[in-house]
């Protein structure tokens, strides 16, 4: 082991000793990285969102330095991309109607159905709000419950009107109008990832501008016609796969995700502004991908031919790792074959002072401590993070047993916001880390497959939006009702508690769980100390445990 440790230096020997002299090769880095994030950050692009037209026109660009470079295809039948599916949950068909007196709401806008509401229709009925008839829709004015529970951080809102709706259907109604009366914002809206099991009676949230518009007097009888038409919401992502077969018998996979947030619609935007604004992701992460193309051709041209490379471009990282996850389950090499897995998200805001990068997976394989910081002169500060895991595509590939490396600049003021923009990117210090991954890629050419060893996992979000956590990481690919465990963290509740990867949790004491939204929400109600039950299914069996956060 010492005498290799003694020779790996040699055989990383770096390029930066004249790191403020920059050769002609490297500027040319330089201008290639500022025209790919600059293409790809650009508005007409849309935020790149997966599954969009916009997440089309990036891929087919990565796909087209890929062929330019000789790159060859390596995704589905002889072409770049691998499809994959992105289920979006439910949404309100065009079919959906609430005629009142012979005119019709607007869905969405004046009332919508709630996601567990059947599909299903109501015939012109003659209705009074004040009135519960058998065979006519009720009315049930929500503004006592509100104000009853206003201060009650356990009160499930979804689980109230479920039940009201099973009185009323009981009781012989034909559907349900939830609406509310008082000053107090209920927190009702249209959650399309609500995997809740249907109810019998069509369940309708009236707003308040339908309420006032239309139903505005509640001693008169109105002519009530309803139908609830709810289908299912679908988009399909791409990765862009390409590949350099050297004819040997292991791979190194190189990774980077090219979506971003589009205009921020699945939520997860950070901007406060109601304005509806592209967020361009220069930094998250055009700036990986195009330093994925920059490598791609670095790498093509290389005399290290030990090893194999598979490079990818993933789509569907902020949603969740689906591409990524898609990837390791669809694979299209041998995965077996797999040497180890870099990634690069967020690689172009290194701070001009501190010049700081973080390495992520750096306990994933005993090679990473011989060879992290033997390259010499190395123009940045490296911070270790030794987990396999985090919020980005590596951790779907230490899932599989593959060491992993992820690199990352850090988070700043316009992470997630639409002030990502391509003028932020610092390209000199995105050059550096290129170059550094490509040196210690070669140098590592004639070691051999390396040995993987699993880490203790850390939290994988961005920012701390819970007071207590279970301990396990989310399978966001996952599209039946509950939250699949796809890890759990040694030493955390979950992992204490009995809980394993695999398993369904279905509830959270009197939470019902049936998608991450509730999910998120049942753990926003506990905080630090307090004990609760989680139930899970473990295959078909369901089962209890006693978790203390």
């Amino acid at each position: 082991m010492k005498k290799h440790f003694l020779l790996i230096p040699l055989l990383l020997q770096c390029f930066f000793v004249s790191a403020q002299k920059l050769r002609k090769a490297d500027r040319q880095i330089i201008e290639n990285l500022k025209n790919t994030v600059h293409y790809l950050a650009d508005d007409k692009l849309e935020g790149r969102r997966a599954g969009t037209e916009g997440e089309k026109q990036a891929a087919a660009y990565i796909s087209e330095q890929f062929k330019i470079t000789g790159i060859a295809p390596k995704g589905d039948k002889g072409t770049y991309l691998q499809a994959f599916d992105i289920q979006d949950g439910k949404k309100i068909n065009a079919g959906t109607l609430f005629m009142v007196n012979g005119k019709e709401m607007s869905a969405g806008v004046d009332y919508f159905p709630f996601p567990f509401s059947p599909n299903g229709s109501v015939a012109e009925t003659p209705v009074a709000i004040s009135l519960s008839e058998r065979g006519a829709p009720w009315f049930k004015d929500i503004e006592a419950a509100v104000e009853e529970n206003k201060d009650n951080p356990h009160f499930d809102m979804s689980g109230y009107i479920k039940k009201e709706a099973k009185i009323a259907s009981d009781k012989g109604a034909s559907a349900l109008i939830i609406y509310n009366s008082g000053t107090i914002d209920d927190g009702i809206v249209f959650e399309k990832k609500d995997k809740s099991e249907v109810l019998s009676i069509p369940v309708i949230y009236l707003a308040k501008s339908g309420k006032n518009k239309y139903l505005k007097d509640a001693s008169a009888i109105y002519d009530i016609r309803l139908k609830v038409d709810l289908g299912q919401s679908g988009r399909t992502g791409h990765n862009v796969v390409g590949y350099v077969d050297n004819g040997a018998s292991s791979t190194i996979i190189i990774g980077a995700h090219y979506d971003h947030l589009g205009y921020g619609e699945d939520g997860n935007g950070l901007s406060r502004s109601k304005e509806k604004q592209i967020y361009n992701g220069a930094d998250d992460n055009a700036s990986g991908t195009a330093a994925l193309i920059e490598l791609a051709k670095l790498l093509k041209k290389s005399k290290a031919k030990k090893n194999n490379y598979l490079l990818i471009a993933f789509s569907g990282e902020e949603l969740g790792l689906f591409g990524s996850k898609y990837f390791t389950e669809h694979p299209t090499i041998d995965i077996v074959s797999a040497n180890y897995m870099i990634n690069m998200d967020m690689v172009g805001r290194m701070n001009d002072s501190a010049k700081a990068v973080t390495i992520g997976g750096f306990g994933t394989s005993p090679t990473w401590s011989e060879v992290v910081y033997a390259q010499k002169n190395i123009p940045f500060s490296i911070k270790i993070d030794s987990s396999g895991v985090g919020p980005s595509d590596h951790t779907s590939f230490y899932r599989k047993n593959i060491p992993v490396l992820f690199f990352f600049t850090g988070l700043h003021q316009d992470y997630h916001k639409p002030s990502d923009d391509a003028d932020k990117v610092n390209y000199t210090g995105e050059l550096y880390i290129i170059k550094y991954i490509q040196s210690l890629v070669e140098g590592l050419n004639k070691k051999g497959k390396l040995a993987f060893t699993p880490t203790k996992e850390a939290q994988t979000s961005t920012t701390a939006r819970f007071s207590v956590t279970l301990g396990i990481m989310p399978d966001y690919t996952f599209s039946g009702d509950g939250v699949r465990a796809d890890g759990v963290s040694d030493g955390r509740p979950a992992q204490k508690a009995g809980i394993k990867t695999g398993d369904i949790i279905t509830a959270l004491g009197d939470y019902k769980i049936n998608s991450m939204e509730t999910y998120m929400q049942a753990l926003g109600k506990f905080k630090k100390g307090q004990t609760t039950v989680v139930t899970v299914l473990r295959g078909k069996e369901e089962m209890k445990f006693e978790v203390t956060f």
